[in-house]
């Protein structure tokens, strides 16, 4: 354990000063054209409908488990190379896993066209990183969708794969990242993945269960150190977590409501088609691109929370087995 948090600083340290450069070749795009060419496979083999949600638990089996043992069999077989060669290639492929880079300048993009009063572009921005419909948002609007999905992204994003690196490395941390990505791909509650994506997104929900509650004790603290409403934070999770339709982003995006004293969820819009989402958190005052800022800051410090909170717990643990 003590090894593999070592390996989180590192890498975590590498996400944030690197990110993901575009020009090298992300193991999370392997496994998106992974996805996609299965898909196509099992679309091609299976005609009957009700023989879908069988064909489901190939994405599973075949996406992650296979995207593991390629990690474990890549590192086995530098380790017989060169153990610094072993090394080196699972930190980075743990910084892959995460985003906390990518998050933070996503959300600052948006932030910043905002500021700029050019909505055409922070509507664009918007686009890149959220599902629902966004050419015709204002500010307010604008400024939800950023603040929601930074918020709950601290899980899926940062917190989740660096609990499964601790526990098992790189190999676990790519399991993960690959279930996240299956669910975020096919685990769709439509006509078109209700019976394909099933598997996927039931063990999305299974894997952030525990790391969504761990990451709701860092938010409080994350919270506190940046001076914002940490009981109205409590109050709203207490209150509004269980409105949200996944079991576990509803943590962090109802800590953030209460925190920044704002309320999130409402009315979006999905190709043209109405969604009411649940609506989480007080509006004590109206939404504005500032609060983009406060939530990525708490993203940030949260992350930091977290790698610290490892490495503590990995050194306790060592120094229990002597």
């Amino acid at each position: 354990m003590l090894v593999h948090a070592i390996y989180i600083v590192i890498a975590y340290l590498i996400d944030r000063i690197i990110g993901d450069p575009r020009k090298l070749l992300h193991p999370v795009v392997i496994i998106g054209k992974s996805i996609s060419r299965l898909e196509k496979a099992i679309r091609f083999f299976t005609v009957k409908e009700r023989y879908l949600k069988l064909a489901g638990l190939l994405f599973p089996i075949l996406i992650a488990g296979g995207s593991y043992l390629m990690v474990a069999l890549l590192l086995y077989g530098l380790n017989q190379l060169n153990h610094v060669l072993a090394v080196i290639a699972e930190i980075w492929l743990i910084s892959t896993t995460i985003a906390t880079k990518g998050l933070a300048d996503a959300g600052l993009e948006v932030f910043r066209h905002l500021k700029n009063q050019d909505l055409r572009a922070a509507r664009k921005s918007l686009g890149m990183i959220v599902g629902r419909d966004t050419e015709n948002l204002e500010e307010s609007e604008i400024s939800r969708g950023a603040v929601e999905t930074v918020a709950e992204n601290i899980v899926d994003a940062i917190i989740s794969p660096l609990c499964f690196a601790l526990i098992g490395g790189a190999p676990l941390a790519m399991l993960y990242r690959a279930v996240n990505t299956l669910d975020s791909m096919v685990g769709y509650k439509n006509e078109k993945y209700q019976n394909l994506g099933w598997a996927s997104a039931r063990l999305d929900d299974l894997l952030n269960y525990l790391p969504a509650r761990l990451t709701f004790g860092m938010l409080l603290l994350a919270c506190w150190i940046k001076h914002l409403d940490v009981r109205g934070a409590l109050k709203m999770m207490k209150r509004d977590a269980r409105l949200h339709p996944s079991p576990n982003s509803g943590y962090p995006e109802a800590t953030i409501a209460g925190a920044l004293q704002i309320q999130l969820g409402g009315t979006n819009y999905y190709f043209g088609k109405v969604s009411e989402r649940a609506k989480m958190g007080e509006p004590l005052r109206k939404i504005k691109a500032d609060d983009i800022l406060l939530t990525v800051a708490v993203m940030k410090t949260t992350s930091i929370i977290c790698v610290v909170l490892f490495m503590v717990l990995s050194i306790l643990v060592e120094l229990g087995k002597k």
